[in-house]
């Protein structure tokens, strides 16, 4: 990885938020609102006038992660998650266009992968996977210190494998106590940390799902280490032992002794990562 500058930029359902990135730095966030039910170019100029305020002759290239597939090549995105006017938006091209300089666009899963890989715990290993586990789950997939975004940008959405009656999201993300229990995901983790009985079961039942789950990654994919991020992650003392039980499961035993399992404390992976794209990509 050199020491050029590189914008990263992370669109949220909300907010925009980017900065200029380097080896050894990353300057301070500029963040903004977007106009998330406007219409597809009033997203953009939102876009444009956050990266107006970053980009000058020293950045060498724009990444940016975004809540949806993505066509890697041509740089579309399509069907934006809390962005409806986005349904095939030609990003790459208009922001090429625009500011004259390489352009990366990948999906948010991806992006948070290659951040962890590159500024977090995943330095120093040939491959990992970065499994996000908020509302949803999703994942990003290191293979020999490159990014596996699959051929349609498709790979590592775990969450959509069917799992029991359902698919392991509606059983491993945070909406697992709204799915099964009809309850608040953050009022459970609020009564786990007091102790409350119930709440910790719930997370015991959560923990069972998610090292299912994860036995379902060894088998296609044998990492060496996962690393978790999403809000879920903030709870892994209450559910680390019920997911590990599960993972001891595990056919291939070795497999199962060597993984490693970390959670992220990396602040901005969605920028880190996004410009990340760019070191990936040379």
């Amino acid at each position: 990885m050199n020491n050029e500058n590189v914008i990263g930029v992370d669109l949220g359902a909300t907010n925009i938020r980017g900065a200029i990135v380097s080896k050894d730095a990353i300057s301070n966030i500029t963040s903004q609102r977007i106009r998330s039910q406007g219409t597809e170019e009033e997203v953009l100029q939102d876009v444009f006038h956050l990266v107006d305020a970053l980009v000058d002759s020293s950045v060498k290239a724009i990444g940016i992660g975004v809540p949806s597939v993505v066509d890697i090549e041509q740089g579309i995105v399509y069907d934006v998650q809390y962005i409806p006017s986005w349904v095939a938006v030609p990003l790459k091209k208009r922001m090429q266009d625009r500011y004259h300089i390489p352009v990366y666009v990948n999906n948010d899963a991806n992006c948070f992968a290659l951040g962890e890989y590159y500024f977090g715990k995943g330095k120093g290993y040939d491959s990992m996977i970065g499994l996000t586990i908020g509302t949803g789950v999703g994942a990003g997939i290191i293979i020999n210190h490159k990014l596996y975004p699959g051929f349609n940008c498709g790979a590592g959405e775990f969450g959509t494998i069917e799992y029991l009656d359902k698919v392991y999201e509606y059983y491993c993300s945070g909406s697992f106590f709204q799915n099964v229990y009809q309850l608040d995901g953050e009022e459970v983790f609020k009564k786990a940390k007091s102790g409350d009985a119930r709440a910790l079961s719930m997370y015991n039942e959560l923990g069972a799902h998610l090292g299912n789950a994860i036995k379902a990654i060894i088998y296609s994919y044998d990492p060496e280490l996962i690393i978790l991020g999403g809000s879920v992650r903030f709870a892994y003392s209450f559910f680390q032992e019920a997911m590990w039980q599960r993972i001891k499961t595990c056919v291939f035993t070795k497999s199962a002794e060597r993984l490693q399992i970390k959670v992220s404390e990396l602040e901005n992976s969605g920028i880190l990562g996004a410009a990340a794209l760019y070191y990936d990509a040379i």
